[in-house]
């Protein structure tokens, strides 16, 4: 018996509102992804990046496409 992987769902995020970028410490060099809401500038925190592979799972759950913004 095969057993199929389990796919994450799609996540979404408020277009109009929030954009997605990346918050990086320049004394550790740590790397977290979310978004940043446009009115506010308040940053919500969606997961921690280790590596280009984290980076690119970020982008593909939530259909983002190109560069994202890094902000320190």
């Amino acid at each position: 018996m095969f057993f199929k992987r389990k796919q994450k769902p799609k996540g979404s995020y408020d277009h109009e509102n929030k954009k997605p970028v990346i918050r990086a410490s320049i004394c550790t060099g740590e790397q977290v992804a979310g978004f940043k809401d446009l009115h506010t500038g308040a940053f919500e925190e969606v997961m921690l990046l280790r590596n280009a592979a984290d980076l690119e799972e970020f982008k593909d759950r939530y259909g983002i496409e190109g560069d994202i913004e890094k902000m320190y």
